[in-house]
């Protein structure tokens, strides 16, 4: 194949994501959100309370149905939507929307709390069984027992998509790249010419951890991310505080940075409002994926006969993602000023100067530390979520195929360029949001009138 051809089947897969990633997927997504958010008459959001009690165990009955506690079920989902977005895709927001892009993403999440209890709560409510006669939830099988089997085309196409988005090209390729700049080059293991050797060793090690991991399917899953997600927002909420208080001074100037910019756009490429509202909406529905459906295939897992019981524990995944962890993110680069002074810098080597402008000889293995879990905990999940889509579309007895496919392309990726699939898995993604959000918009009639019950009798019962 010429270098051509090449081109052209980026350009092609580029365009394509873009095109999904276009107005109307945010509309669909923001607009789904709130209304959600008015649908519900934000009563959702008056029990971040009692979705603490229930990650704690209060509520937890090991005889009800399904795999994993609700406390499990968040980190597995979390262990998804907490990335290398969280940490690059910020970085991006700011180089390119400005600093006003952040507070788009707080609105994304602040609807996507929303978003995520009709949806978690939908995953418990209409689950279905896989052809093995297993418990299984997701969007797929919300479609199907929620809307009926006539609707299995719309099913079928979130099963497609998420085995293409789930794939760990991404995570991989740009892990080794960090462990391959910080550690492998300064100790002379490779070059920046030849790193093949290092790059196909790294991600084999990577790939069979993650086999030890997947080999205990959503049990072992769910115990290691249970005690992973937690220790990966303590330390970057450590690292933070250090940040805000070695630049305590410029703290409210920042924020009010980020409020001031998302109305005028003057930071932003092009100086456009409504291109600073599209990029920080897009990043904080990419970040969090609230609507996208992969997380609702975790909290389809959880122990519990109550659906609105998981859609509450689900409400905490966009708080915790976008609110906290982005804005760290958002946070140290902004204060450090490394958005201005190192413009040329993108992505996850932005976020890299701006913590070793606090941290100048232990930031960049802080960072390393911090994206090997946050990619390690994302490919596991992800996992989970393209071979239970396998089973759905090819029957849950042949979906073992698809892990030798997963596991492969975690070294694929270490080694190959991300030109041409990067396109392509941004696409899925967008993709997958198409029949979750319709499906949710449907049937969400039928998460009101559970919660009506479910809160009054737990109101009565207080």
């Amino acid at each position: 194949m010429t270098d051509i051809s090449l081109k052209q089947i980026e350009d092609i897969f580029n365009a394509w994501a873009d095109f999904m990633w276009s107005t109307p997927l945010v509309v669909l997504l923001v607009g789904g959100g709130l209304f959600f958010m008015v649908h519900s008459r934000f009563q959702p959001y008056r029990y971040f309370g009692h979705a603490i009690d229930l990650l704690r165990g209060k509520y937890t009955d090991p005889n009800d149905p399904g795999h994993i506690p609700h406390s499990q079920a968040l980190s597995t989902a979390l262990s998804g939507t907490l990335g290398l977005g969280n940490i690059a895709g910020v970085a991006i927001a700011i180089s390119i929307g400005g600093p006003g892009a952040i507070f788009w993403m707080w609105v994304t999440a602040i609807v996507g709390v929303a978003t995520k209890f009709y949806t978690a709560s939908l995953a418990v409510m209409f689950r279905g069984h896989d052809s093995l006669g297993v418990l299984r939830g997701g969007p797929m099988y919300v479609i199907m027992q929620g809307m009926g089997k006539r609707w299995y085309p719309l099913a079928a196409l979130f099963a497609a998509a998420c085995m293409i988005g789930a794939l760990p090209i991404f995570q991989a390729n740009q892990f080794i790249q960090l462990l391959r700049d910080s550690v492998a080059i300064p100790s002379g293991w490779a070059t920046s010419e030849d790193h093949f050797k290092f790059d196909f060793f790294a991600s084999a090690t990577v790939a069979t951890l993650v086999i030890l991991v997947v080999k205990g399917r959503i049990e072992r899953i769910g115990r290691l991310t249970v005690r992973l997600v937690p220790t990966m927002v303590i330390l970057y909420l450590a690292m933070t505080a250090v940040v805000l208080w070695t630049y305590s001074s410029d703290i409210p100037a920042v924020f009010w940075l980020i409020i001031s910019d998302a109305f005028t756009g003057e930071a932003a490429a092009g100086g456009s409002v409504g291109a600073v509202i599209l990029l920080g909406v897009r990043r904080g529905a990419f970040s969090n994926e609230a609507g996208i459906g992969t997380e609702s295939m975790a909290h389809g897992a959880a122990k519990t006969t109550q659906p609105i019981r998981e859609g509450i524990v689900a409400m905490v995944g966009p708080v915790v993602d976008t609110l906290i962890v982005c804005t760290c993110t958002a946070l140290i680069i902004l204060l450090t000023g490394v958005w201005q002074t190192d413009a040329g810098l993108e992505g996850v080597s932005l976020t890299a100067r701006a913590i070793e402008q606090v941290f100048p000889v232990t930031g960049i293995y802080l960072l390393l530390i911090m994206v090997g879990m946050l990619s390690f905990s994302t490919m596991i999940s992800m996992w989970f979520y393209g071979v239970k889509s396998a089973g759905f579309l090819l029957g849950a007895e042949r979906e073992h195929y698809y892990t030798p496919v997963f596991v492969g392309l975690i070294v694929v990726g270490a080694v190959v360029s991300m030109n041409i699939v990067n396109g392509l898995m941004l696409g899925a993604y967008a993709t997958m949001a198409i029949p979750t959000m319709i499906s949710t918009l449907v049937l969400a009639p039928k998460v009101n009138q559970a919660a009506k019950i479910y809160f009054a009798q737990l109101n009565e019962r207080k």
